[in-house]
């Protein structure tokens, strides 16, 4: 407020010195603009109405209320009344989009739910990067839960955005943290989440048709809800053991970091179709059996969303994940996904084009639920 005021004493006086010719009331008008940027509404009226005393007091001093004076006082009484009108109206929408940002944070609790930092013998971080600034959570999505000394998790990405995309992801995660219990394996888990999402689809195609009367309408209805599909990656990492199984839905493939260095793309050999593509045959359960891979000790698997690979630089170039992300393999979970969220808004310029999710688990051995047990259990009279 400070500068505003100030802003209108220096023209007030300049104009008052200068000579009679020239006339810089008419600037005066910039304070209200000004305060705008950094005061609400009561403030900005209050420097329009200073604006206009002060085109007053130099209309007195300088000759009366001529008629150039008296149109300088009546433009800059309207324009200062306009850009109050546009405060008020900035600051409701700036509460309309704190209370949608309320109910984004308050959905996301609900649908992402924080992943623990320990699953067994696994550290896990995890990252989600919303592209738009109105919302926190979009079609993405992840979970993680213990299964008989096992750790099964989940990463999907929804098509589309918006509220659909979030009903979708919700259908997805509700089915998975209840199924992912009783499911013996990761064939037989994609299995139910498909019969899940395909229900789901179905119950908006009906009430489509209850809601849209013409054929033509329903017929569009139909074809929009055809083309919702949800891509999804499943892991099973045991506690023993150094074999770790996933069954990929048209999800983009992991990457491994072992520990002795490098980046290894972990590409299915028995690709499924994406889940909700209902009239698609499933080509993992014709096979019945997930791909494995080598998971040991000190290794580390990143999961991520296509929001992260198709991320575009300002000259169009996509992130290159696999190549930047074996420099930072020795920094930990968490410190590898602060290293991965600085350099991706490097790389697109600070503003990401959609929703990207990351989590990333290393196997520690320190953590072996085992190892720890046999070191508290006594042999022969003295501990291990």
């Amino acid at each position: 407020m400070a500068i505003s005021v100030a802003l209108i004493v220096v023209i007030t006086c300049v104009d008052l010195l200068a000579p009679a010719q020239i006339h810089l009331g008419p600037l005066l008008v910039v304070a209200p603009a000004l305060t705008l940027s950094f005061a609400g509404p009561r403030v900005t009226a209050l420097i329009g109405a200073l604006a206009v005393a002060a085109q007053v007091v130099i209309a007195a001093l300088r000759g009366g209320f001529t008629v150039n004076h008296q149109v300088q006082i009546a433009a800059i009484a309207v324009i200062s009344l306009l850009i109050v009108v546009y405060s008020q109206e900035q600051r409701r929408r700036h509460r309309e989009l704190a209370r949608v940002r309320s109910v984004s944070e308050a959905t996301q609790r609900v649908v992402l739910r924080p992943l623990p930092h320990r699953l067994g013998p696994l550290r896990v971080a995890s990252l989600y990067m919303a592209a738009e600034d109105e919302a926190q959570i979009g079609g993405d999505l992840y979970a993680a839960t213990r299964v008989e000394d096992c750790t099964r998790l989940i990463i999907g990405d929804v098509r589309g955005k918006g509220l659909t995309s979030i009903s979708d992801a919700s259908v997805l995660m509700g089915a998975f943290r209840e199924a992912a219990h009783f499911s013996p394996g990761l064939v037989e888990l994609a299995d139910v989440l498909e019969r899940s999402v395909c229900r789901h689809l179905a119950e908006h195609t009906t009430i489509a048709h209850a809601e849209r009367g013409g054929a033509a309408e329903r017929l569009a209805a139909e074809a929009e809800l055809r083309e919702h599909f949800i891509t999804a990656l499943l892991v099973d990492i045991p506690d023993e053991g150094n074999v770790a199984y996933m069954t990929n839905c048209g999800h983009p493939p992991p990457l491994l970091l072992p520990e002795r260095g490098g980046v290894t793309t972990l590409s299915a050999t028995q690709p499924a179709p994406p889940l909700g593509m209902c009239e698609l045959p499933r080509g993992s359960s014709s096979s019945g059996t997930p791909d494995t891979f080598t998971f040991e000790d000190g290794d580390t698997l990143l999961l991520y969303t296509d929001g992260v690979i198709e991320a575009r630089a300002p000259d169009g170039s996509f992130y290159p994940l696999a190549q930047r992300v074996g420099q930072w393999s020795g920094s930990g979970p968490e410190g590898l996904l602060h290293h991965l969220r600085r350099d991706l808004l490097d790389h697109v310029g600070g503003r990401l084009g959609d929703d990207a999710a990351m989590v990333v688990i290393r196997r520690s051995p320190a953590l072996h639920p085992v190892q720890q047990l046999k070191r508290m259990v006594p042999v022969n009279g003295a501990h291990r």
